[in-house]
């Protein structure tokens, strides 16, 4: 059998923000992650390597459809490097003001844009976030037979994981996904 082909989308200021405060709870800043949330409290010690993010949510292998990020990891973070020598586009996109407003309209229009290209029989989309802005994606893509899987933090909107065709919890791998 084939590998399944994959397009993986990250919302990374969502996946790191989001990884701080489940490593704070685990690191007994927090007393659960409701807390963490409504304290602020990070674990800045926690810095995700993006190529084991890939590795975890994709597999070893299967096949690379597309790989698209926003954010600015460090340059010498396995990602970068990674995709850059399978030769596939990485998109980003940074802050302003300090401010994310245009990051999850331009993953869930990548993600309309792409999908005509998509098979449904033989593809797989990885979306590795938790808000619960990308609910009217995963609802018609779902709704159209994507296969679509939510790769996040337990906390994670219960509408996504209601939503997608599969959840994969992140949180056991928290200290895999360290740098």
């Amino acid at each position: 059998m084939a590998d399944i082909l994959t397009y993986t989308y990250v919302d990374n200021s969502n996946f790191f923000i989001e990884g701080q405060r489940t490593a704070a709870v685990e690191a007994g800043m927090a007393m659960d992650i409701y807390d963490a949330i409504d304290r602020r409290v990070f674990d800045y010690n926690w810095q995700p390597d993006y190529g084991k993010l890939h590795t975890l949510v994709c597999g070893d292998k299967k096949q690379i459809g597309s790989a698209k990020l926003w954010g600015s990891p460090p340059p010498s973070d396995s990602f970068w490097e990674m995709v850059r020598r399978k030769g596939f586009d990485v998109k980003t996109y940074e802050r302003s003001h300090g401010k994310e407003k245009k990051v999850d309209v331009a993953i869930a229009f990548e993600i309309a844009m792409d999908s005509p290209k998509i098979d449904k029989g033989s593809s797989e989309i990885i979306l590795v976030a938790g808000d619960k802005d990308f609910v009217p994606v995963l609802e018609r893509l779902t709704a159209d037979g994507y296969n679509v899987c939510v790769a996040f933090w337990d906390h994670a909107a219960t509408e996504m994981k209601q939503k997608a065709t599969s959840f994969f919890s992140l949180n056991k791998y928290l200290q895999h996904l360290k740098r």
